[in-house]
């Protein structure tokens, strides 16, 4: 997972790169942790951008996702990567039907809980398929930055609207603060989380900066690292980035 650009690394990757660092060095901890690899479960995984690399790293990986496209692609980059990645299709209702034990470790959830309908039951459901001592990586879209941003594009009239209203609102969906995040996850019945703030600048930084200017992107990767667990920074984080055990 490594968190300096390669020369080889077309822009969109050397962005993608600065975008996803944190999430990254938030999971290394867990997925380093196992000698004998973790069953992991990424809910909504799409293409497999997550899941592949995480297969990478020795552990056996299902992803489930409603788009059979997206599905197909998987398996393509899995093989083109020369490991398994198990594609199912379903979503996080279809997650309890089939019988037997909780059987994940680790859990990946990212951009998942603005679209759906209940986010309590989401996480209560997310908390049954995790094996007890097991993780939840839990990435949404944060309400405070997505106000920022809509006043700074001029949009001021829908920057006033979000500004207290969790309702979901266009194809996002839902956005969250902090505290939102903290309480869904304390009635879940999850421990005590650790929240990090993902993509404070990299969403503000010229994107020609990064294919520009050599070293440019793992000096971002640095920033974004340094304050992703500084609370004076939360609230200007486009994501917030969740780890919490079961």
């Amino acid at each position: 997972m490594p968190a300096t650009e390669r020369p080889s690394e077309r822009p969109s990757e050397r962005r993608g790169a600065a975008r996803t660092a944190v999430v990254w060095e938030a999971l290394r901890p867990v997925l380093d942790g196992s000698a004998a690899g973790l069953d992991v479960l990424d809910i909504g995984g799409g293409t497999g951008g997550f899941a592949v690399r995480v297969a990478e790293l020795g552990h056996r990986v299902v992803v489930v996702d409603p788009s059979p496209d997206a599905l197909a692609a998987l398996a393509r980059r899995a093989r083109e990567q020369g490991v398994e990645v198990v594609g199912q299709q379903g979503d996080l209702s279809t997650l309890l039907d089939a019988p037997g034990p909780a059987a994940a470790d680790l859990v990946l959830c990212h951009g998942v809980l603005e679209v759906v309908d209940d986010p309590a039951a989401a996480l209560a459901t997310l908390r049954e398929v995790l094996r007890p001592g097991g993780t939840l990586s839990l990435l949404v879209a944060q309400r405070h930055a997505a106000v920022v941003a809509r006043a700074m594009a001029g949009h001021f009239q829908q920057a006033l609207a979000m500004l207290d209203d969790p309702t979901p609102s266009g194809r996002s969906g839902r956005r969250f603060t902090h505290d939102e995040l903290v309480a869904l996850l304390s009635e879940a019945g999850f421990g005590a989380p650790r929240v990090h703030g993902v993509r404070v600048f990299a969403d503000l930084v010229p994107g020609s900066l990064l294919d520009l200017e050599p070293g440019a992107t793992s000096a971002l990767v640095a920033l974004e690292q340094a304050v992703a667990e500084r609370p004076e920074y939360l609230p200007l984080a486009t994501q917030l980035h969740v780890v919490v055990s079961r």
